[in-house]
C-alpha cells in the first residue's frame, strides 16, 4: 500500500488524516471557475501527499454558487480525482443547500464534508445551531455521513462550542467525526483536544484538525490529527514532511519543553513561510499570485469580488520575499 493511502487516505474503516489544503479556486476571464485547471492544481497536491478540503474558506466557496460547487466536484470525480482524499464544505445558511451538497458528496464516498454553521443570522443560540446540524444528518440519512464541524469565528462569527459538540456527538455518534479549528487561538484547539480527545476515560471518534499549520506539532502533540491549511495550496510537502514525522510517534513529540530539535526546526520553518503569506496580504490574493508566478500562468491570480487580486508592486514584492526566504513550488515540473 502506498504512502499516500496508509497516511492520508481513507481505507475501510481509517478516517482521512494529515495535511489537507482548502483548494484555491482559480476563474476564467469571465470568473466562471476554470475546472482544467482546478482539477490540474489537485493532482499535483495529491502528488504532494495532501488531501483536498474543496470549497473552504480560501476556496472562495461562498463566492460560489451551490450549483458551481456542485458541479465542480462532478467534474473532479470524473476526472478520476480519488473522493476517499476529499473533504469538501458544504455548510450554507440554507439548510436545504447544505443537505444537497452533503448528500452529493457521501454519494460519492468522500471521506468527509467540512460543515460552516449557518452564519448569517448572529448571536444564534447553542439549541438553534443543534437543530441546524440535527436537521441535516437527519435528511442525508446515510450511514457513511462524517462532518467536520468548521470553527472559524474570525469570518462566520458564529462559532462551534465544546456544549454544542457534546450534544451532537450524544445524538450521532458516528455521524459528528470531528471538527476543523481555525479560531487562531491554540488554548481553543487545546480545549476541545482535551474534552473529546485526551480526556479520561478518552473519547474515541472525534479528531481534530488545526486551521494553521503553525498549530500542527502542537496539535499532533495533544492527540490531534493533522491541518487543513491554506498555504498547504503551495507548501504541501514541507507541511506533511512535519506531519509524517509526528504521525504515529508520539514518544519523538515529546512535551513542550522536550520536542525533538528537529521537529522544531521543521516547524520553525513552515511558520516562516506562512508569514510571509498572511502577515502583510490577503491570504487568498496571495496564495493565487503565488501560483501564478511559479506555473509562469498569471491567470491564476484572478479572484471574484469582492476579493481583489494583488496589485502589480505587491506582486512584486511577494516574489521577491518569497525568494528571499528560498521558497520553492515546483508546480511546472510537477503537473
Amino acid at each position: 500500500m502506498s504512502d499516500n493511502a496508509t497516511i492520508d487516505g481513507l481505507a475501510a474503516s481509517q478516517r482521512i488524516r494529515g495535511v489537507l489544503a482548502p483548494v484555491v479556486t482559480p476563474f476564467k476571464a469571465d470568473l466562471a471557475p476554470d475546472s482544467q485547471r482546478f482539477i490540474a492544481h489537485c493532482r499535483w497536491l495529491l502528488s504532494q501527499n495532501c488531501g483536498l478540503a474543496v470549497f473552504g474558506t480560501n476556496s472562495e466557496a461562498n463566492s460560489l454558487s451551490m450549483e458551481e460547487r456542485a458541479r465542480l466536484l462532478e467534474e473532479l470525480v470524473a476526472a478520476g480525482v480519488d473522493p476517499s482524499r476529499m473533504m469538501p464544505g458544504t455548510g450554507c445558511c440554507s439548510i436545504m443547500e447544505t443537505v444537497k451538497l452533503t448528500a452529493q458528496a457521501v454519494e460519492h464516498s468522500c471521506a468527509g464534508v467540512l460543515m460552516l454553521p449557518p452564519f448569517y443570522y448572529k448571536d444564534v443560540s447553542e439549541e438553534g445551531l443543534y437543530r441546524y446540524f440535527s436537521e441535516v444528518v437527519q435528511r442525508v440519512g446515510d450511514a457513511r455521513l462524517k462532518i467536520y464541524l468548521y470553527h472559524i469565528p474570525p469570518v462566520a462569527v458564529v462559532g462551534i462550542t465544546t456544549g454544542l459538540v457534546e450534544r451532537l456527538l450524544a445524538a450521532y455518534p458516528t455521524a459528528i467525526a470531528g471538527m476543523k479549528d481555525s479560531s487562531g487561538d491554540w488554548n481553543n484547539t487545546k480545549t476541545f483536544l482535551d474534552a473529546f480527545v485526551t480526556a479520561s476515560p478518552a473519547r474515541t471518534g472525534f479528531d481534530v484538525f488545526v486551521g494553521s499549520e503553525s498549530f500542527l506539532l502542537a496539535n499532533m502533540r495533544n492527540g490531534g490529527v493533522g491541518t487543513i491549511s491554506a498555504t498547504a495550496n503551495v507548501n504541501p510537502a514541507a507541511i506533511h514532511k512535519l506531519y509524517q514525522k509526528c504521525s504515529g510517534n508520539q514518544k519523538a513529540l515529546g512535551t513542550s519543553a522536550s520536542t525533538p530539535a528537529e521537529l522544531e526546526a521543521l516547524q520553525t520553518r513552515l511558520n516562516v513561510v506562512r508569514d510571509v503569506f498572511s502577515k502583510k496580504y490577503t491570504m487568498i490574493a496571495a496564495l493565487k499570485q503565488a501560483i501564478a508566478i511559479y506555473m509562469d500562468d498569471p491567470a491564476w491570480a484572478k479572484v471574484r469580488p469582492p476579493l481583489v487580486e494583488l496589485t502589480a508592486e505587491q506582486a512584486k514584492t511577494l516574489a521577491a520575499e518569497l525568494k528571499a526566504i528560498s521558497f520553492e513550488m515546483e508546480l511546472k515540473r510537477k503537473n
